[in-house]
């Protein structure tokens, strides 16, 4: 297979050596396009207001001046001669479950290839420091090796997240559904030398809610949780009473 491999926590992060390092070793061609420096939390952002830069940090990976949506971008229609079979993003420094899926430059790099019509996997550690990096690049591996079954013949998105601890302690993998998170976040005022005010956006590590089923319940209970991701946003449950909603009366 051909693969197209970004990620969102740069082109030196060790998940992305990694993932690259065993597509080579299972004989797969890995393309690396990613951004040059950390992006996290970018989401689905793309550079508009300035040229894009790139360097070439060895043969076949490149470091872009942009977001994972951009790399993915760039990748496609710049620097790759033939389309990828697939775009792997990851694996990330960092859980990405529930919510946060729409922060995540990891997950947006997948949405960006799902967008162009490729099958697309997003991948992510819950132990940023600690992770078994390497045996999860392994099941990657072997989740896209088997893409054609997952993906049926059309763009599909697998969201995949990796417990801590040790691999030989995980449990199975879980297909699962996005769980929903409970928000700590806080805004944390500063004043700089100059007197003027400042602010972080902090907060602790996020908790969730354990309802059976959810990614952040598998993760939790040490096993592998892939969720497949769609982008229609749509909100099915509200569109029948949304429709008996008389709005004939409203008027620009």
């Amino acid at each position: 297979m051909r693969i197209l491999l970004s990620n969102d926590d740069g082109v030196l992060a060790r998940g992305l050596r990694a993932l690259r390092a065993a597509f080579v070793q299972a004989g797969h061609e890995v393309f690396v396009v990613a951004p040059d420096r950390e992006q996290s939390a970018s989401s689905h952002s793309i550079t508009l207001d300035r040229p894009l830069r790139l360097r070439e940090v060895e043969p076949g990976v490149h470091a872009v001046d942009g977001t994972p949506t951009d790399c993915v971008l760039v990748g496609m229609h710049g620097l790759m001669e033939q389309r990828p079979d697939l775009v792997v993003s990851g694996i990330n420094h960092g859980p990405n479950m529930g919510e946060d899926v729409t922060y995540s430059g990891t997950v947006a790099a997948a949405f960006e290839g799902f967008i162009l019509g490729v099958p697309s996997l997003a991948a992510s550690m819950r132990d940023r420091e600690h992770g078994d990096y390497e045996a999860a690049a392994g099941v990657v591996v072997q989740l896209a090796e088997r893409a054609r079954e997952w993906a049926g013949g059309r763009p599909v998105i697998l969201n995949v997240n990796f417990p801590a601890g040790p691999s030989a302690e995980w449990g199975p993998v879980c297909v699962t559904r996005l769980g929903t998170r409970r928000y700590s976040d806080e805004l944390i005022e500063k004043v700089d030398p100059r007197g003027r005010k400042y602010y972080w956006i902090g907060g602790s590590e996020p908790t969730w809610d354990e309802a059976d089923g959810t990614d952040f319940a598998t993760v939790h209970e040490g096993g592998i949780s892939v969720t497949p991701l769609h982008l229609d946003l749509t909100d099915e449950r509200s569109l029948e009473s949304l429709a008996a909603v008389d709005l004939s009366e409203v008027r620009a």
